[in-house]
C-alpha cells in the first residue's frame, strides 16, 4: 500500500513559518534517511526553487525533496522521530523570504522580457547565490533589458496584490497564462496583479512591494540562447551595498567623490599607457646597447652564435635584445635572463641562418632539467634558477656539431 502524500500547507500560505504535523513514514531519498509528514509547510526543491530549511522539534531539516510519487521527504540531521509522533515544524524564515522574493521577481522579469524584448523564458534557476533566466533568443538589446528591469521595479512600486490559487477548469481556460502548465490536474496559478499570470507551485510574495527591488546582474550567451542573471530583495540590496563599498573605497584611493571614480580610472589608464610607452622606449635603448655589446664580442671571436645572460631581465627585454641581434641576418641569439625564481631562455635566428632553434633549446632544456622548445626559427623555455647558461649553451652547440 502506497504511503499517503503530505498536505502542502505552503500552497495556501507562503508566510506560514511554523506548524504541527504527524510522522506517517520513515523513508530514504537519494540514500539518505527521511521522514514523511501528514502535512508540511516545508517547500521541497522544485520548479527551479531551492528547498526550505528549518527544524522538526530539535532535529535540523537539512534538505526537503519531492519524489516521483509526489511524496515530500524531510531529510534530518540526527535520529528520526517515531512514526505516529506529532512534531513541531519551524521554517527558516529569512531563507524562505529570500526564495519568495527571487521567485516572484523571476515571474515579473520573465513577463517584462517577453513584453519588452520579445524574449520568452525557456527555463530558470533560483540558486543559493545566483538566479538565472534562459531566453529563447540568440541576442538581447541592452536597452531593452534595462527597460524590462525598469518595468519590473515600477510594478513593485505599485504594490500590486499577488494571488496564488487553484482555478476550476473553466477559470483556467479563461486565464491569460504566460506559459502553459506542466500538469493537467490541480493546476496552481500565481497572478501578479494584472501584470503576469503563470502556473506555478512555488512560494511567492503576497504583494509586489515585498519583492523590494529587482536587478539584472549580467547577460551572457549560453548554448545558443541568452542567459540573464538577476537578483531581488535582500540579495539585490546586499549586492548593491557591497558594490557601493567598493566604489567608495576606490573614491578614497583616487581622492575624489564616488561619482568621479570613472573619470579617475580613465586618468589612471591614460597615465599607465604613457608609462608603458615610455618604458618601451627605454627598453628599446637598453636592448640596443646590450645587443651591440654582445654582437661585438661574438664577432671578435669569429662566431655567429651570440650567447648571453641578461641580469634581472624580463621576457620582453630578452625578446627585444634577440630582435636586435637577429637583425644581423647571419647571427643566432642564445639568451637567458633570471626572472621570477627561474631562468627564461630564448633562441632565435636571423633570416639568413639555417640554425634549428627548436632542436637546440629542447636539448639544452633537457640537459638543464627544464622545459622548452619551439620552431626552427625561434624557441623559448624556462630552466631552473642559478644554472650556468653559457656553459650549457656551449655544450649543446658542441653536441649538435655547431
Amino acid at each position: 500500500m502506497a504511503t499517503p502524500r503530505s498536505s502542502p500547507l505552503y500552497h495556501d500560505d507562503s508566510k506560514l513559518f511554523s506548524f504541527r504535523g504527524v510522522v506517517i513514514a520513515h523513508e530514504t531519498h537519494a540514500g539518505r534517511p527521511s521522514v514523511l509528514l501528514d502535512r508540511t509547510a516545508f517547500y521541497p526543491e522544485s520548479g527551479g526553487q531551492m528547498a526550505d530549511r528549518g527544524r522538526l522539534d530539535e532535529a535540523a531539516v537539512v534538505d526537503v525533496q519531492v519524489d516521483d510519487e509526489g511524496r515530500i521527504h524531510h531529510v534530518l540531521e540526527g535520529p528520526l522521530p517515531a512514526i505516529g509522533a506529532e512534531v513541531s515544524g519551524s521554517i527558516d524564515k529569512p531563507r524562505r523570504l529570500v526564495h519568495m522574493a527571487q521567485h516572484t521577481g523571476q515571474h515579473m522579469l520573465s513577463r517584462a522580457l517577453a513584453d519588452v524584448a520579445r524574449a520568452e523564458t525557456v527555463s530558470s534557476r533560483l540558486g543559493e547565490s545566483a538566479c538565472t533566466i534562459d531566453l529563447d533568443v540568440a541576442a538581447l538589446d541592452e536597452r531593452a533589458v534595462a527597460e524590462a528591469e525598469a518595468l519590473v521595479n515600477a510594478v513593485i512600486d505599485d504594490d500590486a496584490p499577488i494571488r496564488a490559487f487553484f482555478p476550476s477548469e473553466d477559470e483556467l481556460r479563461a486565464l491569460p497564462l504566460r506559459r502553459q502548465p506542466k500538469v493537467h490536474e490541480n493546476v496552481r496559478v500565481v497572478a501578479i496583479g494584472d501584470f503576469d499570470v503563470s502556473p506555478c507551485g512555488g512560494t511567492h510574495c503576497t504583494n509586489t512591494a515585498q519583492v523590494g527591488f529587482v536587478r539584472i546582474d549580467g547577460l551572457e550567451r549560453y548554448k545558443g540562447k541568452m542567459r540573464v542573471t538577476f537578483s531581488a530583495g535582500v540579495r539585490a540590496r546586499t549586492k548593491l551595498s557591497r558594490e557601493a563599498d567598493v566604489v567608495r573605497a576606490l573614491a578614497r584611493e583616487l581622492t575624489c567623490g564616488p561619482e568621479d571614480v570613472p573619470a579617475g580610472i580613465e586618468k589612471l589608464r591614460r597615465e599607465l599607457d604613457e608609462a608603458r610607452q615610455a618604458l618601451g622606449r627605454v627598453r628599446g635603448r637598453v636592448a640596443g646597447a646590450i645587443a651591440e655589446a654582445l654582437v661585438k664580442e661574438t664577432r671578435a671571436r669569429g662566431e655567429r652564435a651570440v650567447i648571453g645572460v641578461i641580469e634581472d631581465a624580463s621576457l620582453d627585454l630578452v625578446r627585444a635584445v634577440a630582435g636586435r641581434i637577429t637583425a644581423e641576418g647571419d647571427l643566432v641569439a642564445l639568451l637567458a635572463g633570471e626572472a621570477d625564481g627561474g631562468t627564461i631562455v630564448l633562441a632565435a635566428r636571423g633570416p639568413s641562418s639555417d640554425f634549428d632553434c627548436g632542436a637546440f633549446l629542447k636539448r639544452a632544456a633537457t640537459a638543464a632539467g627544464g622545459r622548452g622548445g619551439g620552431r626552427p626559427e625561434r624557441a623559448e623555455g624556462r630552466l631552473p634558477a642559478g644554472i650556468d647558461w653559457k656553459t650549457i649553451a656551449a655544450a649543446t652547440l658542441a653536441g649538435l656539431g655547431r
